[in-house]
């Protein structure tokens, strides 16, 4: 198995290829998912902060009327993320992924703004408007970056790249998570106290905002559109290397092939990916796999507790005065994790053994958790510290965090980012990141209704789920470490030119999966060769 700096490399690589302009074209993107993961983790402890809710009014409220205005300011920037995340496909066709980002960030700034803006005198509606565009900022962000990174990076160090959208997403998590803890010590419970946390929120939207303005637009999205002396001079632009070079020359004729099989099959038209679709059972049913691997991701129960960490903690029996801190522990393990995840794991043990591996831990940690509640009932019988057995299932909550971050957390993205041809692939990260924004959705806006139905219940939901998500993947996900865009799917790496009749989709498949285990092999074969 190799080190931070193993590289399994289709083709011989010039080393200039992995030079500064990819890594930092990829870190200005990723400041996309940083402000994501940042306005995803702050908000449940600021709405949790005492001069929130005098602010408003809240504390005034009974304590069912508190919790629907959480679900509220929580849920309405998931919808708005999900109307988002679907509007990114007709943007990203007519203005490109460059463009993109300036819109997505320029639209997550506009509600930043809005809400601190909002005040008691002001109420809450303008809060909920705020939410809801910075919420459209984020579904665009969410499906484009992705795209965007998969799009620009050499095979050797695809996933590595992408990785750093998850990576973006769990550092901004992690200052989300301690801002609170941070303005509730040191600063009075007045107006300033809970505005700061949302006015923060503006800082990574910002930079990349000014990113956008600099970055190179992706070389792929200007070959499809045939604007090649753009494409030709971006891409040399980001390899470091002349036109005439033979990396050059090979890459492109791996994607012009890619392109042809979608002028001869599928069309460029806005509808005809849609239309193709639905003539491609294979592309669908590999859609359909794209979306269910956020079904399962959102049934860990992941977003739950990032969304109402204080619930999950206090539910476990851990008094208030400590619930900021171990929340913030808890934005901590996971930007490890995704750190570990990033360097050593995602490009050494693949996408299919995380799944594997993730499914069935974070499976057996939720039972444990829910047992221990179910037993103890930290709830009824209050108790001012932690027994023995709240101490294990916080350990066993927190190693839940460290398998489940760089399993489930961020894998189904890198999936989903190589998972499509060309052809399909914006239309595809639509409707998968859509989706997710969906399951979201549907996790934001029950979750207290279900703690209090269900109590210990809610962790037996997620460890069931968690099981079943170990046999979605053994069954149902192919291995794609390292193999270049243009082969994940089959037959689009072959030229319509020739006149050659179309392959049926049954042939397709079946040639992928030939292509699949091939690589594999190969692979092991090379780390065989590097053990002798």
């Amino acid at each position: 198995m190799g080190g931070i700096l193993h590289l399994v490399e289709d083709r011989p690589t010039p080393r200039s290829v992995y030079n500064w302009r990819v890594y930092v074209l990829a870190l200005i993107a990723s400041c996309g998912s940083n402000m994501i993961g940042y306005t995803s983790a702050f908000i449940g402890t600021t709405i949790t902060l005492t001069s929130f809710k005098s602010e408003f009014g809240i504390d005034k409220l009974s304590s069912d009327a508190q919790d629907l205005i959480s679900e509220n300011v929580v849920s309405l920037f998931v919808a708005g993320a999900f109307f988002g995340a679907i509007f990114t496909y007709a943007l990203s066709h007519w203005v490109g992924r460059k463009y993109c980002l300036a819109i997505a960030s320029a639209t997550f700034i506009l509600g930043s703004g809005l809400q601190c803006g909002a005040n008691g005198n002001r109420g809450l509606g303008i809060q909920y408007a705020g939410r809801v565009l910075t919420g459209l900022g984020t579904g665009v962000a969410s499906n484009i970056v992705p795209i965007y990174l998969s799009e620009l990076a050499p095979p050797a160090i695809r996933d590595r790249l992408v990785s750093l959208y998850e990576l973006g997403w769990q550092i901004g998590g992690m200052v989300g998570f301690w801002i609170n803890y941070g303005v509730e010590q040191t600063l009075p419970e007045d107006h300033k106290q809970w505005i700061i946390p949302f006015a923060i929120q503006i800082i990574p939207a910002g930079m990349l905002f000014a990113g956008s303005l600099w970055i190179r637009e992706s070389p792929r999205w200007l070959f499809l559109h045939d604007r090649r002396r753009q494409a030709m001079k971006n891409l040399c632009w980001i390899r470091q290397l002349e036109a005439s070079y033979i990396y050059i020359t090979e890459e492109v004729a791996a994607i012009d092939p890619a392109h042809e099989h979608q002028k001869a099959t599928v069309g460029l038209g806005f509808w005809k990916p849609f239309k193709a679709l639905g003539a491609r059972p294979n592309m669908m049913w590999r859609l359909f796999l794209g979306c269910m691997l956020f079904f399962w991701q959102n049934g860990s129960g992941i977003n739950a507790i990032n969304y109402y960490s204080p619930t999950i903690f206090s539910s476990i029996g851990v008094q208030s005065n400590t619930v900021k801190i171990l929340t913030g522990v808890f934005g901590v393990v996971k930007a490890i994790m995704t750190f570990v995840w990033l360097l050593f794991l995602v490009d050494q043990l693949g996408r299919r053994k995380l799944l594997l591996i993730g499914g069935i831990t974070g499976s057996v940690c939720m039972w444990i958790i829910g047992a221990y509640i179910y037993v103890v009932e930290p709830t009824k019988h209050p108790s001012d510290h932690l027994n023995g057995g709240g101490i294990a299932a916080i350990v066993f909550f927190y190693l839940w965090t460290a398998v489940y971050t760089p399993t489930w957390n961020g894998t189904p993205w890198v999936i989903n980012s190589e998972f499509f041809e060309p052809s399909f692939r914006s239309l595809a990260q639509a409707c998968t990141t859509a989706s997710n924004w969906l399951f979201n959705f549907l996790v934001s806006r029950f979750t207290e209704q279900m703690f209090q139905a269900m109590g210990y219940g809610v962790y037996f939901f997620f460890a069931s789920l968690s099981f079943l998500a170990f046999f979605f993947a053994f069954f149902l996900i192919p291995e794609t470490s390292g193999i270049p865009l243009e082969k994940v799917e089959p037959g689009c790496s072959r030229s319509s030119r020739s006149g050659a009749p179309t392959r049926s989709s049954r042939e397709e498949e079946e040639q992928f999966r030939f292509d699949v285990k091939e690589h594999t092999v190969h692979q092991e074969n090379e780390q065989d060769e590097e053990s002798a």
